[in-house]
């Protein structure tokens, strides 16, 4: 690999592509040697606030270029940046902030009134830096040196701290290095053949792991980096037109979302782009998305804790709707095994194992549950999966995601993906309820989409003719909305930890009543 740290990249990139744009945000565009300009003044100015190498360092920023700026500037610093959700409530910010043992934290000044809820019970926290309309942090970095000589980065260094999605519970803090995002970024460049002249889009929110491997990925192929605020399905392609997009990555119910807006051919393949790198492609749909937006997709497999794992190669058309999600990545080592942990034989389902680089060293202040996780040099990702004739993995289910009633085990995603399918229904998330007589029921909680009613037995009709009986479910629970992570994952742990009886306010169709 050409570089040793983030930091190396980082002034790599500004002497060889100079004045060529790498962020482009709301009509502002960032040269790779004025981010580095910026990320030099941010260092000294978080160097001369006391903030040394291996300092925790919070960050709660919306999406713009502010983020990967403070990230550069603290892998230069080699202190360790903690990306925050900025949709936290108090609870979840506490947590963080406590877990991490943050002794700094970078805020926008919109999120004040969250940080003001919880200060005194963040007492680890000694100083904050405000970034934002205010007098704060960035006037300060304005005025600092342009020219920053820090300490020796190495790939083994600590640069993040980023918190797992947290779906079944309390997040776990991964330990990432230099070397890990260099090599995810590294990945993902030769993958997307990033060079200057394409132009890569990230939708999803800088405190995911998604916008930051697009962003070491664009200072290594010298390509530009679009970024949005938010993901919007009514303005994305828009966008993509307008900035010359070629390439880009989506996750969780994004391509839902476009796929339920009015089909308008001449918008929707009006644009550069030459590939979409997907997670989690629906098989049913997978053509559809390919004729209606008119460029290949393609599936990757990863997790915060390894990176990028698994990869269906560019010119594969016979994996389109086949439900693979590729093969491993020449730097790793992947296994199938069951419970007693011996390997399967092809078609059988067992738990996808991975070893490897990139790796995370572990979960921060959690030793029980790195060891848990990491046995041997192997990660268990806690994916059910298979494996085909051809050396391809199939996703399966999630093992503490499976419902198990009179017997039979059901995957969630498998009702979840049904109940999609269904035209009334906008989102669907579905849980275990503990039950006497079979052990757990099946119950769903859907958003239906805009100005349908509440019909339960219209959906389980249609629930009915897709799956076995014993997966249809028997609870539904209305709802507006589902509470999701930053990376588009329902918390499932949200919707039922308030509830002692999972039955109320849900329609019985047993018993045909509302409880």
């Amino acid at each position: 690999m050409e570089w040793s740290s983030i930091g190396h990249l980082v002034e790599d990139a500004a002497q060889r592509f100079g004045a060529q744009p790498l962020f482009l945000f709301e009509g502002q565009s960032l040269s790779f040697a004025e981010v580095n300009r910026r990320v030099n003044q941010t260092a000294n100015a978080l160097k001369s606030a006391g903030v040394t190498r291996g300092e925790r360092v919070a960050v709660m920023l919306p999406n713009g270029v502010d983020f990967p700026i403070v990230w550069f500037a603290l892998a230069k610093l080699g202190a360790v940046i903690v990306p925050i959700n900025i949709n936290y409530h108090d609870h979840d910010l506490t947590y963080t902030l406590n877990d991490s043992q943050a002794g700094f934290f970078i805020i926008h000044d919109q999120y004040l009134p969250q940080w003001e809820r919880v200060r005194e019970h963040t007492p680890i926290v000694r100083e904050i830096f405000v970034i934002g309309d205010v007098i704060g942090f960035s006037q300060m970095a304005a005025q600092a040196s342009g020219v920053f000589d820090g300490p020796d980065i190495g790939p083994d260094d600590l640069v993040n701290i980023q918190y797992t999605s947290g779906t079944t519970g309390f997040p776990k803090g991964c330990m990432l290095t230099h070397d890990y995002w260099l090599r995810v970024g590294q990945i993902a460049a030769e993958y997307f053949e990033l060079k200057p002249g394409e132009v890569n889009l990230t939708a999803q929110p800088f405190y995911y792991m998604d916008p930051q491997w697009n962003t070491i990925a664009c200072m290594m192929g010298g390509a530009p980096l679009v970024i949005l605020p938010r993901f919007s399905p009514s303005h994305f392609w828009q966008v993509v037109i307008e900035q010359h997009v070629t390439v880009l990555y989506l996750i969780g119910t994004m391509p839902f979302f476009l796929l339920k807006q009015e089909e308008q051919p001449v918008l929707e393949q009006g644009h550069h782009l030459r590939v979409i790198l997907c997670s989690g492609i629906h098989p049913k749909f997978h053509a559809e998305f390919e004729r209606r937006w008119g460029v290949r997709w393609r599936e990757a497999y990863g997790m915060t804790e390894t990176g990028v794992d698994l990869v269906v190669p560019l010119d594969d058309v016979e994996s389109v709707g086949s439900g693979a999600m590729g093969k491993p990545i020449a730097s790793k080592r992947v296994r199938v095994v069951d419970a007693d942990g011996l390997d399967v034989l092809d078609g059988q389902v067992g738990e996808l194992l991975i070893g490897g680089k990139p790796m995370m060293l572990g979960y921060w202040n959690n030793p029980a549950a790195t060891a848990e996780t990491l046995i041997d040099g192997w990660l268990h990702t806690g994916d059910l999966v298979t494996r085909d004739e051809r050396g391809y993995y199939h996703w399966q289910a999630r093992l503490k995601d499976t419902i198990r009633r009179a017997g039979e085990n059901i995957a969630a995603v498998e009702v979840e993906s049904v109940l999609l399918e269904h035209p009334a229904v906008r989102a669907a998330a579905v849980v275990a309820v503990p039950d006497e007589l079979r052990g757990q029921e099946v119950k769903a909680y859907i958003a239906l989409r805009p100005r349908v009613a509440n019909d339960p037995e219209a959906i389980l009709d249609y629930a009915r003719e897709q799956l076995a009986y014993f997966k249809v479910p028997r609870y539904i629970e209305f709802v507006d909305d589902l509470p999701r992570t930053a990376s588009e994952r329902v918390e499932k742990h949200k919707l039922v930890k308030d509830k002692p009886d999972l039955r109320i306010g849900s329609y019985d169709a047993v018993d045909k009543i509302w409880r």
